[in-house]
């Protein structure tokens, strides 16, 4: 990871809060650079595993093919074994789509958790403001 500059208020700052600030924000600035990387690299990853797993399975068939050809072997299917190899594949596609819609849910929730923890926060610190105020005022002489 790069090294960001320090800023000016960072640099002349004597403020414990405003350092633990700044330090947050050049933090939080770095981590979110990273973000369109990291999705670059898995779709990346992605797309290559599925093309290798492709590319080998194609391989395959076209090398058995050779071989069946090259040998005279009959290849021909009858047709309850073919009828076997579509219904396998469309439960294999079904399986998939299945898995694919638990996957989107399973990050939706995910996303529905960090949205929920966010709002939480944000309630929980009005609410320490609230008392902390309450508390300074009941503790500090009025000035009359």
């Amino acid at each position: 990871m790069s090294k960001t500059p320090e800023s000016k208020e960072f640099q002349s700052t004597k403020d414990f809060f405003a350092l633990c600030n700044n330090s947050a924000e050049r933090l939080f600035a770095e981590v979110e650079k990273t973000v369109p990387q990291y999705h670059q690299a898995i779709t990346s990853l992605q797309h290559a595993y599925t093309n290798a797993w492709k590319n080998a399975t194609e391989s395959a068939i076209s090398m058995q093919r050779e071989f069946a050809s090259k040998v005279g072997a009959n290849t021909a299917v009858p047709p309850t074994i073919a009828k076997m190899v579509n219904d396998a594949t469309e439960e294999m596609i079904k399986a998939q789509t299945v898995q694919n819609k638990a996957v989107i849910a399973s990050i939706d929730a995910a996303q529905q958790s960090v949205n929920t923890f966010y709002e939480s926060t944000k309630s929980f610190t009005g609410l320490t403001q609230t008392a902390m105020q309450n508390w300074i005022s009941s503790c500090t002489p009025s000035r009359n």
